[in-house]
């Protein structure tokens, strides 16, 4: 496993739309591998791949209950209304309050490309609506009502 650099506001990468991944190969093992652990030495609690500057349908969440990777994710069902601050790694220092459904099911691939589903609410739903918004070229500051003054960010830890 190796960190990767953490792709930064202004890479035109983050706004791009990514390709579904059509190979299950050691090649996606080492990426979700390394996303997982970037992430982690990041602080973070979800990962896309354009983030790491690949264009690939990759995501993986941890928000504490363990790591979770979805490949060629999509969103199958949401439910619900939650509104709070979100932050990015691809975002040092920013926070941003978001829309978000509180209830969230997404079908996925794992690394070998079985099909699986998966139920999140409250932040597992929002990290799920984060990290795929990722791989359609959509940031959080493009649909946060507002951004977070400095004092408001201090203020909230």
């Amino acid at each position: 496993m190796a960190l990767r650099n953490i792709v930064k506001e202004g890479d035109e990468i983050l706004n791009k739309k990514c390709r579904p991944v059509q190979k299950f190969d050691k090649k996606l093992a080492v990426l979700l591998d390394d996303m997982a652990e970037t992430m982690r030495a990041a602080n973070g609690v979800g990962l896309a791949a354009p983030q790491v500057g690949i264009l690939r349908r990759v995501v993986v969440i941890d928000v504490g209950e363990g790591l979770i990777e979805l490949v060629n994710p999509k969103i199958i069902a949401f439910s619900g209304e939650q509104e709070g601050s979100e932050g990015c790694l691809s975002f040092p220092g920013q926070w941003g309050i978001v829309k978000r459904p509180n209830y969230v099911k997404v079908k996925a691939q794992n690394r070998s490309g079985e099909e699986f589903t998966v139920e999140g609410k409250e932040l597992l739903a929002r990290a799920f609506c984060h990290e795929l918004d990722h791989l359609d070229g959509i940031v959080f500051k493009s649909i946060c009502e507002r951004m977070l003054l400095p004092e408001e960010i201090e203020a909230s830890k």
